[in-house]
């Protein structure tokens, strides 16, 4: 598995030199990516519609975010990885200033305190860090001699675990630990053995005892929770309770879109947000749910084909750490609600009410967008 990493770490791939398309030259566009997420947003806009009641408001604010998602991808996409290179410590530094600032000054909802308001803006600084980390990593092994050497991966440890333990802090377990997945995708991506992947899962084991006592009382709750949903039924178990019914009684039709009956009659919570895919599952039923998870698939299937295709190291752990962590992003979320995983609070990407991640989401889009056409440029 290392030699065929480092093989495909190292390989160089140039395109054919024919004529290119239009969107790669002129717009730098990639279309099978931008058809994957096109579809994926009507499809968001299709559950959100009836998860909300069928209340067209949240259909025009959500696309209002869309529209500004999608100008935000457009311009990435313009921006040659290049520059992307020398900007990724700035990025990087200005992302821990603002993980600092929200500890010191940050607006408090739900009892965590995860937002800055800037008056004209409110926004969670730690999903930049979903961007910033994968571009510091890529950046600092970029000519670094790979797989990287022991002290090399003690420093991107540290690189990985300043933000997580930021974001932690505030708190907002799940988010840390998709940014925990995120750094450990590029180091992944490096050629990182298999036998130290062991040796720092046996040592985060180790730490269990202790992260257990220092966590928040419903944080700990959630783990017990997941072990044994039935312990507390209407109280924090009741979330994946009502998801896995609605999951479960759609069948493998559904019942129907604008049908389902545990988001209309508030069975459900957070319907709109992290247990969205559990309306889908109940309207669509399991051919529906599949379908999601295919263009799901789809989606990051097309960003490791730009990974395997990109010009070099830089763009290449870049490219295949963003479409890993897109991965996780997606599969913690469907996994948390179908009763796999413990629940932890993360949006179902692209389809969940919402706007920062969505953000840093098309952003990320877009630098894959970057990194496809522009080698197609230099090819």
């Amino acid at each position: 598995m290392k030699h065929s990493i480092q093989a495909w770490l190292h390989s160089s791939h140039h395109p054919p030199r024919g004529q290119q398309d239009f969107f790669s030259r002129k717009l730098h566009l990639d279309i099978p990516l931008f058809l994957g997420v096109l579809i994926l947003t009507i499809l968001g806009l299709v559950i959100l519609y009836s998860a909300e009641g069928q209340d067209l408001r949240f259909i025009a604010q959500q696309g209002g975010r869309f529209i500004v998602a999608y100008g935000l991808m457009f311009l990435a996409a313009q921006i040659p990885p290049h520059v992307y290179y020398r900007w990724a410590p700035w990025v990087f530094l200005v992302g821990l200033f603002l993980l600092v600032g929200v500890l010191l000054v940050g607006d408090v909802g739900k009892g965590a305190r995860r937002w800055l308001d800037l008056g004209i803006l409110r926004f969670q600084p730690s999903e930049i860090m979903k961007v910033a980390i994968p571009l510091f990593v890529a950046w600092f092994l970029h000519e670094k001699v790979l797989p990287p050497s022991l002290g090399a991966i003690l420093v991107v440890a540290a690189i990985i675990g300043i933000p997580v333990l930021l974001t932690a802090k505030q708190p907002d377990l799940g988010t840390a630990l998709m940014l925990a997945f995120t750094g450990a995708s590029v180091l992944f991506l490096s050629g990182f053995g298999w036998r130290w992947m062991l040796i720092m899962a046996i040592a985060v084991g180790g730490t269990v005892p202790f992260l257990w006592h220092h966590m928040h009382d419903y944080q700990q709750q959630r783990v017990l929770t997941f072990l044994d949903p039935e312990r507390d039924p209407l109280g924090s178990g009741y979330h994946i309770i009502q998801s896995k019914i609605a999951i479960g009684s759609g069948g493998v039709f559904g019942k129907g879109w604008l049908n389902g009956t545990q988001s209309h009659l508030d069975f459900l919570p957070e319907h709109s947000t992290d247990f969205i895919f559990a309306v889908a599952g109940e309207e669509f039923g399991l051919i529906g749910g599949t379908i999601i998870i295919l263009v799901y698939l789809y989606i990051v299937l097309r960003g490791m084909r730009i990974a395997m295709r990109a010009q070099d190291t830089f763009t290449r752990l870049l490219a295949g750490g963003i479409s890993l962590t897109f991965f996780f992003s997606f599969f913690i979320n469907i996994g948390m609600v179908s009763g796999i995983l413990p629940v932890v609070g993360l949006p179902l990407p692209l389809i969940s009410y919402g706007g920062t991640s969505m953000l840093t989401l098309m952003l990320s889009f877009g630098i894959l967008m970057s990194i496809q056409t522009h080698r197609r440029l230099c090819g």
